[in-house]
């Protein structure tokens, strides 16, 4: 499966459109990582914990935007956006949304 932020495959054609995709991602972040965030927000530094949780939020979005590409007949997404929010009453829920244009190309 070819996914890409362009909106199209550079030297293959599109042969058919199969609609937008979505892949959608909400995760938690346990107490620990929230703690010591916060520790890295009063003294400075970067928040490994919340690195790695954005990332692995980020790498399932993708792999199940893949899937849902896929179960709609796709080879190919095109024209991917992938957006963050945080969610809850304390913002303590990351929302990750990969989306694009699931085609089919030569």
């Amino acid at each position: 499966m070819i996914i890409t932020t362009t909106p199209s495959v550079e030297g293959r054609a599109i042969r058919e459109y199969k609609g937008i995709a979505f892949g959608e991602v909400i995760t938690g972040v346990n107490f620990m990582k929230d703690l010591g965030a916060g520790l890295r927000n009063f003294f400075g530094g970067r928040s490994a914990g919340y690195e790695e949780e954005l990332q692995k939020a980020r790498k399932e979005a993708l792999a199940e935007l893949e899937q849902r590409a896929g179960a709609m007949g796709a080879n190919a997404v095109i024209g991917v956006d992938i957006d963050y929010e945080v969610l809850g009453a304390d913002n303590g829920m990351l929302m990750v949304t990969a989306s694009g244009t699931a085609v089919v190309v030569d």
